[in-house]
């Protein structure tokens, strides 16, 4: 598809999405809890139909062109339409004629026709449930979609019935063979306005662009294929997505954890546009702190690659007890963090997470890369110091980016970028990338945007391992040593001291000036210190 037809059906996705918002709007749930809800799953609804669609046609031609391809279908054989199920695509979600858009859209003028739409959405879930629940920790499984017009209070048939007009308006078939780029742009643009619910935070489901493309360039700099990509606290899988878009999705396995539910959603809606759908099976909902899920031979699962920006701080409190049990103290190998005696949900979580990282990656070969606070980098004590420590004396540390200010809009929290090797034996690369992008305004907030030529040179200056005046510098882990473990960039420039070539006559000039100021500045000071004496014999008690 060309590069105008593929800005067309960008144009065009973005305004179905913003078409159907409208609808929530007009129907009173607009800027709703339940809002996300319904857009998000009447999208993908379209989106699997579709999809269904177009490789129907590419097994059977004929329906190609028709605009009654579904009556056609429905004139199958129960026979003939089975064996259509083995010869699609095992990642195809498998629609029934009468579960299709185009049947729903025949039938909107029946009585109940929100139950309708709503029944229809409940079939497709359970007929494909095994391919696209997303499961929690305790073996349930959250299936495809909900009821989403029980969510109208009042006029449901008409909230249905404008969804579904909606959705007949325009066809995702035309898109399937579109890549990474227009579905991460998709995707980004769907979830967009979602920034709080329920106290949740639009930070937790999305890591910036800039970020992502870093994180997978560097990871990533070479093919390879058959690899598993891990997450521990996957939000909407951002970085999981970059991540397997640069190895190549029918290379790698993903597998992630997140305790919130409307997270392993979004990840689950990512994997879907993604040609991931392989992968669901292993997206996780659940504690990874206190109950990681991933085993292999009755031990937690290694993993070729993590990737993870882990919430910074948190309230895990009442789960002290269970992070200090003795079957934990291998994982969390530096301990475990003080829970604040004021404010408990300022508790250093993301050590934990980052304990977890490296347990979990495969002995001799496992890379990673973890968003980071920057004060992580240079503590000169306690559990950041230790984890510091340990990833420099079992030759794990491969480096650090530390990224400009506000590269998060939700959050002024400075970041670093910290990256593991267990492969590395030589040269760690800092990289001090503070002074790069450029302030845009994203609603109420400041954020810093990197240029992709920023980008592209953060990732040739880290991959190539290029000592750069300012900005970046190479260095042993004997180095790190003797600067208490430090990452931080800026402690290993070099203090440069400028020269001035002058003649013997410029700097007698010059002693004779300093001179002649000097005894200024002496006669001032005595005449000052005359004036205090003369104005303390003034001064009077009064009681």
């Amino acid at each position: 598809m060309t590069t105008e037809n593929t800005q067309l059906f960008t144009t065009r996705t973005k305004e179905l999405i913003d078409e159907l918002k409208s609808v929530c709007a007009s129907y009173g749930m607009g800027n709703s809890a339940s809002e996300f809800d319904i857009i998000s799953q009447i999208f993908l609804y379209k989106f699997l139909n579709d999809r269904f669609a177009y490789e129907i046609k590419q097994l059977k031609p004929e329906l190609q062109g028709t605009d009654d391809w579904e009556t056609q279908l429905a004139l199958l054989s129960e026979e003939d339409y089975a064996v259509l199920q083995f010869q699609m695509s095992a990642s195809t979600a498998f629609l029934q004629p009468h579960q299709l858009i185009g049947f729903l859209f025949q039938r909107q003028n029946e009585p109940d026709f929100a139950k309708l739409l709503d029944d229809t959405l409940m079939d497709i879930a359970a007929n494909n449930n095994e391919l696209f629940a997303v499961k929690t920790e305790d073996g349930q499984k959250i299936q495809l979609f909900d009821r989403i017009t029980e969510n109208v209070k009042s006029k449901r048939d008409g909230f249905a019935k404008a969804l579904l007009n909606k959705l007949v308006i325009f066809n995702f078939e035309n898109i399937m063979d579109e890549g990474f780029d227009f579905f991460s742009t998709i995707f980004e643009y769907l979830i967009k306005d979602y920034n709080s619910d329920a106290g949740g935070k639009y930070a937790e489901y999305y890591t910036p662009h800039a970020v992502s493309k870093i994180i997978a360039n560097i990871l990533v700099p070479e093919p390879t294929s058959n690899v598993t990509i891990y997450d521990p606290s996957a939000g909407s899988g951002t970085l999981l997505m970059n991540l397997a878009h640069a190895i190549g999705s029918d290379k790698c396995t993903v597998y992630s954890q997140d305790i919130s539910q409307k997270s392993s959603n979004l990840l689950r809606l990512n994997l879907v546009l993604n040609q991931l759908v392989h992968s669901i099976e292993n997206v996780i909902q659940g504690n990874t702190i206190t109950d990681p899920y991933h085993r292999k031979d009755g031990q937690l699962r290694k993993f070729d690659y993590i990737v993870s920006n882990p919430p910074f701080k948190l309230d895990f409190s009442d789960d002290i007890d269970v992070l200090k049990k003795k079957e934990n103290k291998a994982r969390f190998f530096a301990g475990v963090p003080n829970v604040p005696a004021k404010k408990k949900d300022s508790m250093a979580i993301y050590t934990l997470f980052l304990q977890h990282i490296i347990y979990s990656l495969k002995a001799g070969k496992g890379k990673a890369a973890i968003v980071v606070p920057t004060g992580f980098i240079t503590a000169q004590s306690g559990i950041e110091k230790k984890i510091r420590q340990y990833a420099v004396e079992h030759n794990m540390l491969a480096g650090v980016v530390s990224m400009p200010s506000n590269i998060f809009a939700t959050t002024g929290t400075n970041v670093s970028i910290l990256f593991l090797d267990a492969a590395n034996k030589g040269e760690v690369v800092l990289i001090d990338a503070s002074n790069l992008g450029k302030t845009v305004k994203e609603g109420k907030n400041q954020k810093t945007v990197l240029s992709p030529k920023e980008e592209q040179h953060i990732i040739n200056t880290f991959t190539q391992k290029e000592t750069v005046e300012d900005f970046s510098v190479v260095v042993s882990y004997e180095d790190i040593k003797a600067k208490n473990y430090s990452l931080s960039a800026g402690q290993y420039f070099e203090v440069k001291i400028e020269y001035i070539d002058i003649t013997a006559e410029e700097f007698d000039t010059k002693i004779n000036d300093f001179d002649t100021k000097l005894e200024t500045l002496f006669i001032k000071s005595k005449e000052l210190e005359k004036e205090i004496q003369k104005n303390l014999k003034t001064l009077n008690y009064e009681n």
